[in-house]
């Protein structure tokens, strides 16, 4: 089947750019390797060069301009970008996907549902500019599938969430109706969630999955890297690994949005700089009071603020930081010592 560059999710938020220097041929990136990417054009997969550029800084999604010998020339502008801030001590940054229309949040019906989890998920989709569906698997092995809906619709309002049977054709084709032909969907979620089944299910391939533990419904990884695949109805998607831990990057109006009740509250508190604990005239304690604000919420709230704004650091304020923390304890430890002496 041929495709055209419409169908692989061109737009004319890229044709745009690329009118303005139509030198060179586009690709979008399927797949992300150390030391190379995989691009697809109407007329066929190519293997693409980086040109003086890390891999690392490309996506699963990206549109590249390329030269005659295959070379990256040019990253046109993104239409929405998901990330997070990389494991480990550094700032590095990972890129999970780029050009994402919808980003389906995939939790399941067991004890793997999460409501600070799926927060989490969605701060991330409102960030990156992506219209998030929750998708609930493994529907039909539980006694009441509606009771995880309604708890997860409570966390937004007009917050779509699609319970559904990945072995059921029927609710398969209830999730593809959120990714028409020529738009691109991203799958995230944790490992045993059933993202694996649920690919098949949507792309008619036919990926090994792997057995949860029953005590706690968690998984191992099934899939180990990011790539760009056909779905049955001319849409795109990506699927990730499974993510024991996200961390939120520059997510601060992700994060707002998703608890924009709150938000709204606080802009009625008498204090603009109202900490929400004991002021005078705080509107979002007076809510906890009548029973209409969950104080739990609130919390979350404020720990995704708190995560935000240190995983957002650079390294020069990781340091600075790090480094204040660490003459402090030596201050502490001195003064400590000086006592002891008398």
């Amino acid at each position: 089947m041929s495709l055209t560059l419409s169908d692989l999710g061109w737009s004319s938020h890229f044709a745009a750019q690329y009118a303005a220097d139509p030198t060179y041929t586009p690709y979008r990136v399927s797949a992300v390797h150390r030391d190379r990417l995989i691009g697809m054009h109407p007329d066929g997969e190519a293997t693409l060069l980086s040109n003086n550029q890390s891999t690392g800084d490309f996506a699963v999604g990206d549109w590249v301009l390329v030269d005659k010998h295959m070379r990256i020339q040019r990253l046109p502008d993104r239409r929405s970008l998901l990330k997070r801030r990389a494991a480990g001590t550094g700032a590095g940054i990972q890129l999970i996907a780029a050009n994402v229309d919808v980003l389906f949040i995939v939790s399941s019906c067991n004890a793997d549902f999460n409501l600070p989890r799926l927060e989490r998920y969605l701060a991330l989709a409102h960030q990156a500019g992506c219209y998030p569906v929750i998708v609930l698997t493994k529907a039909d092995t539980c006694d009441d599938p509606k009771d995880y809906v309604s708890r997860a619709e409570s966390l937004a309002l007009f917050l779509t969430v699609v319970p559904v049977n990945a072995h059921d054709d029927d609710d398969v084709r209830q999730v593809l109706n959120w990714c028409p032909k020529g738009q691109t969907a991203a799958l995230i979620g944790s490992s045993g969630v059933g993202k694996t089944t649920l690919t098949n299910a949507m792309t008619g391939a036919n990926e090994a999955t792997a057995e949860i533990r029953e005590d706690d419904a968690r998984g191992r990884h099934t899939t180990t890297s990011r790539e760009l695949h056909q779905m049955r109805n001319g849409g795109w998607l990506i699927d990730t690994p499974g993510m024991r831990a996200l961390r939120l990057l520059d997510a601060q109006e992700g994060v707002d949005e998703v608890f924009s009740d709150i938000v709204e509250l606080a802009e009625t508190c008498r204090f603009a700089d109202c900490n929400h604990e004991t002021e005078p005239g705080c509107a979002i304690q007076e809510a906890i009071s009548a029973g209409e604000l969950d104080p739990a919420r609130l919390e979350r709230w404020r720990k995704l603020r708190r995560e935000d704004r240190r995983n957002s650091e650079t390294i020069a304020q990781s340091r600075a930081r790090d480094k204040a923390f660490g003459k402090m304890v030596r201050s502490v430890m001195q003064d400590k010592k000086s006592r002891k002496r008398f």
